[in-house]
């Protein structure tokens, strides 16, 4: 597996922010391609490497993956041993599978129907109030945040930065990008400070502007 070099299809901080993310941290080397969003419109001959047209794709050796937290997952425990990942022998075990995939299925999903219908659809199909809806189900999701961090730890499970925490951590680029982070509390905005100020945060930042 060391031996290939993983190869990135990404639009700049798309979900597949996760997957770029996840590699800066880990200083694991990569070829990135990067494509206009949405792809499977603006980059057709996208369809020859993924038919359903979205991103992330990571490609590593024989292994083909499009779901970004299971990427940050992959990445973290077959490239590892890497702090990222959290074993099944710590107590935080359950905890970090928990906040990784919710990062994506609670807290990215109902923004990705904010960006639908208040911005990609032509203006004849925009449904406002489908978009807001959505965006007040995002907020009140956001609250088991505020929850998790109540306590005064400084990153979501097992005491230290982890792979949850770049899954939850776009979930709140994506708010920033979308404009539904007005209303975030105090401790949310506390933590977005720490998560984008990570220098693993900053690489994949540069990486994909480099790329542009």
């Amino acid at each position: 597996m060391r031996g290939t070099m993983i190869e990135l299809w990404h639009c700049p901080d798309a979900r597949s922010f996760r997957a770029l993310w996840t590699l800066e941290e880990m200083a694991l080397p990569y070829r990135l391609h990067l494509l206009p969003f949405p792809p499977r419109l603006r980059a057709p001959e996208y369809l020859e490497e993924n038919p359903i047209g979205t991103i992330p794709l990571l490609v590593d050796g024989a292994t083909r993956m499009t779901e970004s937290a299971a990427i940050v997952e992959y990445l973290a425990t077959r490239h590892g041993p890497s702090p990222l990942a959290v074993a099944p022998d710590e107590a935080d075990y359950g905890a970090w599978l928990d906040w990784l995939h919710r990062g994506e299925a609670t807290l990215t999903f109902p923004q990705t129907l904010v960006l639908r219908y208040r911005r990609l659809e032509p203006p004849e199909r925009r449904l406002p109030q489908a978009a807001d809806d959505y965006a007040q189900w995002f907020g009140s999701r956001l609250k088991a945040v505020d929850r998790a961090l109540a306590d005064g730890r400084a990153w979501l499970c097992a005491g230290r930065f982890t792979g949850a925490d770049i899954s939850v951590g776009y979930a709140l680029l994506l708010a920033r990008t979308l404009h539904l982070d007005e209303r975030w509390s105090d401790e949310i905005r506390r933590y977005w400070d720490r998560v984008s100020t990570r220098p693993g945060f900053l690489r994949a930042k540069a990486a994909q502007g480099e790329a542009a």
